[in-house]
């Protein structure tokens, strides 16, 4: 699809077509409405791209060759031949099979796109980072292949798909099988190194302590917002649209203790999100396995924000987190600003607007009561001399938070949060 919208869609706008396997009453009309908004929400989301109508109709498996019935199948023909305005359709289900995708843009005269592929140029227009296009172009490679063996048995069908090029003893579709599984290795080889990197640098981290703090959510729940309010960082803009979010990005920020502390920012979930996309990403997400706490932020002005949430935690418990991450993440209720009257229904939810800043100082006291949990850190008060580097090392190595300082004594009796390692090293290194 490259980075423009497809050829003949130009600025104007393919249909959407929503598509829910079984009869149309047997899927609850307000997950269906929401399958809806949620798919003109991904075409919005493309430059370019917008929605001309939406229709609902029976599927029948979408890996089957033909996925509508003959009725429907001719309505819809009959539909889009007959409306110009139409440049191309997508079809809200997870994965065509290529012989479908051909049919279709055959008996309709436009490109017809699935949700793999719809997503998948999201994720390419928003990769910025190295490893992010390499995710991408490793969740590319299953469409590759899919291609490829349409091709050959185009050519198949014309005497062509087995010929051997140039005496080599390949067939044409040996030689892109085995092209296309050397550009799969160099990619993962290339995501391997960068995983080690980013391994290296959480190393980095927990050897200097700072608590890791993932925050996880539906995309465009306002995760990023959130981190910008809490940490005060003008340097993040956040953008209101899907998958703005692709890269983990780590930022620090203050506790009321004035500890320290990494949030850090994840891709962003979605409601049937294809599998092959979620595998592609899987190392991005390793980070929210080796952090100290997850928060789940919410968007509770969305009207399925409760199908929003189961959807991350089913996606959160794929991803097989250690059980204390589960059990003991905080639950943020976002966007409290466009329910007038909002009051939370969930017991331990933290309501707020990380756009007004309404709600934080009970968050981050929250957050900082979890941490200490998590990390095994205790408030202790400790007396040392004024003339050693006690205080120095307890500046360094744990968060000072007050200092009452004796001068006729030559000691200071200091307030910190350190954590049980630290603080044995403190005993090691000053006895007594």
């Amino acid at each position: 699809m490259g980075g423009r919208p497809p050829v003949g869609l130009g600025a104007r706008a393919p249909d959407l077509t929503e598509n829910k396997p079984g009869a149309p009453q047997s899927c609850p009309p307000g997950l269906t409405e929401w399958q809806v908004v949620e798919a003109q929400a991904l075409v919005h989301t493309l430059d370019g791209w917008s929605v001309v109508d939406t229709v609902v109709v029976p599927t029948k498996t979408p890996g089957r060759k033909l996925i509508f019935g003959r009725g429907t199948s001719e309505r819809l023909t009959e539909k889009i031949r007959g409306s110009p305005e139409i440049t191309a359709v997508f079809l809200n289900v997870e994965r065509m099979a290529a012989p479908t995708k051909k049919e279709l843009e055959a008996a309709w005269g436009v490109r017809v796109f699935d949700r793999f592929t719809v997503v998948l140029h999201i994720f390419r227009c928003n990769a910025r980072t190295k490893e992010a296009r390499l995710q991408v172009a490793l969740a590319e490679l299953p469409l590759l292949r899919s291609h490829l063996k349409n091709d050959v048995a185009h050519l198949g069908g014309r005497g062509g798909g087995s010929r051997h090029i140039m005496g080599s003893g390949e067939s044409f579709l040996q030689v892109h099988q085995r092209l296309l599984k050397d550009k799969e290795a160099k990619i993962r080889k290339a995501l391997d190194k960068l995983r080690r990197k980013r391994l290296l640098l959480g190393q980095q981290r927990r050897r200097r302590e700072f608590p890791v703090v993932s925050v996880v959510g539906y995309t465009n729940c306002g995760k990023t917002t959130l981190i910008k309010a809490l940490t005060g960082d003008a340097a993040i803009q956040p953008r209101d649209r899907l998958f703005a979010t692709l890269d983990v990005t780590a930022r620090a920020g203050r506790l009321p203790s004035r500890l320290t502390v990494i949030y850090v920012d994840t891709i962003g979930f979605l409601s049937q999100l294809p599998h092959s996309l979620v595998e592609s990403f899987s190392a991005t997400l390793e980070d929210v396995r080796r952090s100290d706490l997850v928060v789940h932020v919410r968007d509770v002005s969305h009207p399925e924000t409760e199908l929003q949430k189961a959807s991350v935690l089913s996606a959160l418990r794929a991803l097989q987190l250690p059980r204390p991450l589960l059990d003991h993440m905080v639950e943020v209720l976002n966007k409290v600003d466009l329910v007038p009257g909002y009051r939370p229904t969930e017991p331990n939810a933290v309501a707020v607007s990380a756009l007004l800043g309404l709600g934080l100082e009970e968050l981050k006291a929250r957050l900082e009561g979890a941490v200490l949990r998590a990390t095994g850190r205790r408030v202790r008060t400790l007396r040392v001399g004024l003339a050693g580097p006690q205080l120095s090392w307890l500046h360094q190595e744990a968060t000072v938070q007050a200092v009452d300082v004796r001068p006729e004594a030559g000691v200071a009796d200091v307030k910190v949060i350190i954590s049980d390692p630290a603080y044995g090293r403190f005993r090691k290194l000053f006895p007594g």
